[in-house]
Formats: C-alpha cells, structure tokens, sequence
C-alpha cells in the first residue's frame, strides 16, 4: 500500500495553512504508513491545489486510488490509520469520516 503526500505550491505549505506543522504531519504520516506496512512517497503538486492538504491512498491490485483532501488535522490521521489497520482501499469500506475528506482526481488534458 503507498500513501502519496503532495508537498509543493499549496500543500504542505505555511503560506497557505498556517496553522499546521507540516513536517509533524509528514513524520506522523510516515509513523503510520510503516504500522500498517504501506510506505509514504512525496509528490510534487497533484493540480488539486484548492483542496489541499491532499493525500492519495492506493493499494497495488486493490482499485482506484482514494483521493483525500483537507488532510489538515490529527483527527482525520486518526481516522485515516483506523481505516488502514481495516484493510484500507480494496478491503474495508470508507469511513463516514474520511467520506467527507474525499476528492475526485484532477482530470488530466485528453483524458476520457
């Protein structure tokens, strides 16, 4: 399992949120990727810079990627690692709680 971090023009950044340390977000992410035996990749922009901070949530062979945006807080890492301790994407339904978090991809140029 992999969790993409988008860490560039808006997420990730103290220009846009203030409020929130990155780098706590970016270990505390790690720290629970590495419980669940998924590892943490960090992106350049993912082009859904109005829902930022994102997170992307994908199982090789298990479906589409999960796209979560407004990844802003410890509640929603909580959330996020009670569903992966679950199975994650492909094996455990979406909580209620990271349904309101979710985004749909950016729809790339010549794309169906």
């Amino acid at each position: 399992m992999r969790l993409t971090v988008c860490r560039d023009c808006c997420c990730g950044t103290t220009r846009k949120h203030p409020e929130l340390d990155h780098d706590e977000q970016l270990r505390r992410l790690r720290e629970i990727a590495e419980r669940h035996g998924a590892r943490v990749t960090v992106s350049d922009c993912l082009d859904v810079c109005a829902q930022s901070n994102v997170v992307v949530v994908q199982r090789p062979g298990g479906g589409k990627p999960v796209w979560l945006g407004f990844v802003l807080g410890e509640a929603v890492l909580g959330d996020l690692a009670r569903w992966l301790a679950a199975g994650g994407p492909g094996r455990a339904p979406l909580p209620d709680t990271l349904e309101l978090h979710r985004i749909s991809p950016p729809v790339r140029e010549g794309s169906p």
